[in-house]
């Protein structure tokens, strides 16, 4: 029976992955077109709504990491986010009438509900997946290709449901919510300790364990890693008003950066499948540093070239860097600190630090691109990610860590 659980892990958690991401891009993929178009934010406004949106991400995230090593293998949180997933489309639908009455207020709502359900609620199955891929042995890489998959499936379709009516793209979020209940109904996964066990023994993760990881430098190296190579969450978040406007019609524009982003997905896809391979010769640190370096020249090409054909080809890039980002983010952490505590670490280490920078950006972006411009702005993030990136080559640990050093004992704190 255990056999037979550990065969249906890697196609079960590929399919959630599949349609958590539909969900997500059915209803954010087009966000900031929606807020711009239907609602009429400026970008200043629509700016504050991601700040808001991050720093609800960023409450969750803290509380998630900890919580799901806590819970090991239990599914409780994922129950709590499917039901999150479910009620999307309706919440949208809410967050849109809010903003017609007040800014402030509709901010509130919309930032809180997207940041628990969508950017917290995906590092909680991300790292849910790779805890169980080191127990029944696939690759994390493979199965989270199939999330990359089910975001472009969707954003296919949503710039095209978009211009007949932005509602539909909601409608379609809960429905995938439902789909996504009924696979985790059928997801079996052994003994919720025994990854533990495996690992480091069976010892529950206490809260000074997860705060032990604020007095190791190495986690620190990380984090300083994370500020610079997040912000391309900030750069991508305004990105479709821009695309869009570089066509003679806003309902063109809306229609052709669907089709670009899903075909961004689908390489992104295939770059999940030949993530692992490459990072296992290259080294966690090096394709760590290699994803940065690949953001900076996408961010800084973005600001320097013109027209559609050249932006699109700059946007593919993105496809390049984040399968090797998240691959090694993961081996990374494997590598350097202790593996009870992966959620933590990825859920606050990367998740949370990437949302501090941008509640903290999103304003400034938005800012920006009213006084200077999308190109002005582009270079800017691109300089920034780029000398981050190159800080990052002295600080980041190129060796796996003895056992005895991946955390230190609470005597020696």
């Amino acid at each position: 029976m255990m056999k037979k659980h550990h065969s249906q892990n890697y196609p079960l958690l590929s399919a959630l992955l599949f349609f958590f991401f539909v969900s997500w891009s059915s209803s954010s993929s087009l966000l900031s077109i929606w807020l711009h178009q239907e609602v009429g934010l400026k970008a200043m406004d629509t700016g504050v709504i991601f700040s808001v949106l991050s720093v609800s991400a960023l409450c969750a995230q803290v509380c998630y990491g900890f919580i799901q090593d806590r819970l090991g293998l239990r599914k409780n949180l994922l129950w709590y986010i499917t039901g999150l997933l479910i009620l999307s489309g309706p919440a949208y639908v809410i967050f849109g009438y809010l903003l017609s009455i007040n800014i402030l207020l509709g901010s509130v709502f919309g930032g809180v509900f997207i940041g628990l359900t969508f950017n917290g609620g995906i590092g909680v199955l991300e790292s849910y997946t790779e805890r169980v891929s080191r127990q029944s042995t696939f690759e994390f890489g493979k199965a989270r290709m199939w999330g990359s998959l089910g975001w472009a499936v969707a954003t296919f379709f949503a710039g095209l449901l978009f211009n007949i009516n932005p509602k539909l793209n909601f409608v379609l979020a809960s429905c995938s919510g439902l789909v996504f209940f009924a696979l985790l109904a059928r997801l079996k996964v052994s003994t919720p300790a025994s990854l533990e066990k495996v690992e480091q023994g069976a010892e529950k993760v206490t809260l000074e364990d997860a705060l032990r990881l604020f007095t190791l430098p190495r986690f620190w190296a990380l984090v300083f890693f994370v500020v610079g190579t997040c912000i391309y969450g900030v750069y991508d978040q305004q990105f479709p008003v821009y695309f869009s406007s570089q066509f003679a019609t806003l309902r063109e524009g809306n229609a052709m950066y669907g089709y670009l982003n899903s075909f961004q997905v689908f390489l992104e896809a295939a770059g999940m499948f030949c993530a692992p391979w490459l990072v296992n010769r290259i080294g966690a640190k090096n394709g760590l540093i290699f994803a940065g370096m690949v953001m900076a020249l996408r961010m800084m090409s973005s600001g320097l070239v013109e027209g559609p054909v050249l932006i699109s080809i700059t946007k593919l890039l993105h496809a390049v860097e984040l399968p090797i980002l998240l691959v090694s983010v993961f081996k990374y952490n494997s590598l350097n600190f202790d593996k009870r505590l992966s959620s933590t670490l990825y859920l606050v280490g990367f998740a949370c630090t990437s949302s501090i920078i941008a509640t903290f950006l999103s304003p400034l972006a938005g800012y920006s691109y009213e006084k200077y411009g999308f190109a002005q702005s582009y270079l800017i993030m691109g300089l920034m990610v780029f000398c981050t990136t190159f800080i990052s080559i002295f600080l980041l640990s190129s060796h796996k860590l003895a056992p005895e050093d991946v955390m230190p004992h609470p005597s020696s704190v």
